[in-house]
C-alpha cells in the first residue's frame, strides 16, 4: 500500500512542478498517466495531497471559481521541489522494476537536472530489463515465447519482447545523450 501512495504522491509532486493546479484538474492528469491500471480516486487522491500539504511541500491558495465555488489552487513549494528531485534520484526497485510505477518515474525525470542522476536511474531500468525474465517458467528457467506452444501466451511473450527490445534500444539512445552532456 505504502509503495501505491508513494506513486500517487510522485505524480502529484511532478505534476505540480509543471504547473500550479486545482485537485480537479490534478486528479484528471493523474488518471491520463495511471488511469488504465487503477484511475484514483478522490478518496485516495485528496488525503495525499493533505498530507503534502502538512509536510510543506504544497501550497493551497484559494481562487474565485467560475461558477460560485471557490477553487483550492495547488502548487509544489521550494520543498516540494527539492522533495520530488530526492525521489526521482533515488526510486525504489519496484518503481524501476514495475511498468506502471517505471512510467511515472519516467514522466518527471526530467525535472532531475543532474544528467549523471538521470542516467543512474536509466542504467537501472537497463539493468533489470537485460536479467532473463518471463511471465512462464519450466522449473526455474525462464520460457521463450518459441518455446510456448499456447498462442496466446506466445502472444504475451512476443509483444514482452517487443516492448523490450524498443525501451532498451530507447535507453541506449538517452543514456548516450546524456553522457555526451556530461561530458561537454
Amino acid at each position: 500500500m505504502r509503495h501505491n501512495a508513494s506513486m500517487l504522491e510522485l505524480a502529484i509532486l511532478g505534476f505540480l512542478h509543471d504547473a500550479p493546479l486545482h485537485g480537479y484538474e490534478l486528479r484528471k492528469r493523474i488518471a491520463a498517466l495511471t488511469g488504465h491500471v487503477k484511475p484514483v480516486a478522490e478518496s485516495t487522491l485528496y488525503p495525499a495531497i493533505k498530507r503534502l500539504e502538512k509536510a510543506g511541500l504544497l501550497a493551497r491558495r484559494t481562487q474565485p471559481g467560475a461558477g460560485a465555488a471557490p477553487r483550492h489552487v495547488l502548487t509544489l513549494t521550494a520543498e516540494g521541489q527539492t522533495e520530488l528531485r530526492r525521489r526521482l534520484a533515488r526510486p525504489a526497485d519496484v518503481d524501476i522494476t514495475d511498468e506502471n510505477r517505471w512510467f511515472t518515474v519516467l514522466a518527471f525525470l526530467r525535472h532531475l537536472d543532474d544528467p549523471p542522476a538521470q542516467a543512474e536511474v536509466l542504467e537501472r531500468r537497463m539493468a533489470f530489463l537485460r536479467q532473463p525474465s518471463s511471465f512462464f517458467y519450466e522449473g526455474d528457467r525462464p520460457l521463450r515465447a518459441e518455446e510456448v506452444e499456447d498462442p496466446f501466451r506466445r502472444g504475451i511473450l512476443t509483444i514482452a519482447r517487443a516492448t523490450s527490445q524498443a525501451e532498451l534500444s530507447w535507453l541506449r539512445r538517452t543514456l548516450d545523450t546524456l553522457r555526451a552532456a556530461t561530458d561537454d
